[in-house]
């Protein structure tokens, strides 16, 4: 791996922080205090190309590797983590499967609209009774002549709200367990879907999520994505990688936590001096910043393994446990050096301490993490 950023991949950093200092963090206060979803942020995005990176050209992608993904998405997160999560969905969560496991015909109808950002997806794995346990699914899909009828519900759907187009799991066949659950490309507004009020949630307000509805909802066969019985495959896959983008979210968190408590430890005097003079507040400074440069490289790592198309699942475990840890880590020190004015909505580290918690739970809490890389540990990986 190298550790210089090649030109293209300096450019996109660039592009990123631009857009994010300029565009986005003057929002990020008023998107969480709205609970608002930032459609014109979005709109942005895909004007730049963000909503579909890794994504071939020929698909409406912008073509560009992982390490490019993983830098975009932390200057957006470290602007507003709730515009960070948005991007990282529509990229790592429904256009990755669509990528890989579906047809020509499906990425041209799918795949081509949410990498440009004409549409925006969501990915429904999870269930009122399977969150960690993901093979539990209830919600099933039963074959009649040459559709699928589906019913179930849904659980803290990420973009679930303004979504158009689902990549959503069910099982087919409950006697297979794991090996009994499919995949489908399910359109949001198909007869039959129904979406629950949006959740009102601690952190990352302007990300909309819900639950969703499934009330005998008829899917062409055509909708299906891969074969039937692989949809844990494709489950699992998927997270591995969506798991890089919310490490690098996780950095961004921490780096405005550090950032924005570096700012105020600047300004900031007690006894005559900057509090950033003071020992104690340059410990913590010194710590949050080499935390996170590790967590930082971690996820770099990790990328650049899956650009190399190479075994990344426990690498991409690592990144989001540790990264995940230091933002709640720089998070909890930040409103420290802030004091009494880190606990008020005036400033924003009680912003980032809000923030950064959800990245221990979506996508593989940290104990599922702690369970992947033991796993991988023991079979020599």
């Amino acid at each position: 791996m190298q550790f210089t950023l090649t030109e293209e991949q300096v450019l996109v950093q660039k592009t990123a922080r631009d857009f994010a200092q300029a565009e986005v963090l003057p929002k990020a206060a008023e998107i969480d205090r709205e609970h608002r979803h930032p459609a014109e942020l979005v709109k942005r995005m895909a004007e730049l190309g963000f909503l579909g990176m890794a994504i071939p050209e020929q698909w409406g992608g912008a073509g560009m590797d992982h390490v490019s993904y993983a830098l975009a998405m932390e200057e957006i997160s470290r602007a507003c983590a709730s515009t960070g999560v948005i991007m990282s969905v529509n990229n790592s969560l429904a256009c990755d499967p669509i990528h890989r496991f579906g047809t020509d015909a499906q990425k041209q109808t799918w795949l081509v609209p949410l990498a440009t950002g004409k549409k925006l997806g969501c990915f429904a794995l999870s269930e009122p009774e399977a969150g960690s346990d993901s093979a539990a699914q209830r919600t099933t899909a039963t074959r009649d002549g040459s559709e699928w009828v589906i019913s179930g519900i849904k659980n803290w759907i990420t973009n679930g709200p303004v979504a158009d187009v689902a990549v959503l799991f069910a099982m087919t066949d409950r006697t297979l367990g794991n090996r009994g659950i499919t995949a489908f490309i399910l359109p949001m507004d198909h007869k039959g879907v129904r979406c629950g009020p949006p959740d009102d949630k601690l952190g990352i307000r302007g990300s909309k999520s819900c639950q969703i509805f499934l009330d005998d909802v008829r899917l062409p066969a055509d909708h299906l994505l891969g074969e039937p019985g692989v949809g844990f495959k494709v489950a699992m896959s998927t997270l591995d990688g969506g798991r890089i983008g919310i490490a690098a979210q996780a950095v961004g968190i921490a780096r405005a936590a550090l950032e924005d408590s570096l700012g105020y430890a600047q300004t900031r005097k007690t006894f005559g001096k900057p509090i950033a003079q003071h020992q104690a507040i340059q410990f913590k400074l010194a710590d949050m910043a080499t935390e996170i440069e590790a967590a930082r490289l971690l996820t770099w790592r990790a990328a650049w393994l899956k650009d190399q198309k190479l075994p990344f699942n426990k690498e991409a475990a690592m990144a989001k446990l540790f990264a995940s840890d230091i933002a709640n880590k720089a998070a909890r020190e930040a409103i420290q050096v802030f004091g009494g004015n880190g606990y008020v909505t005036e400033y924003p580290v009680e912003r980032h301490f809000r923030d950064a918690k959800i990245t221990e739970i979506y996508e593989g809490t940290s104990e599922i993490q702690r369970l992947v890389i033991a796993n991988a540990l023991a079979k020599g990986l």
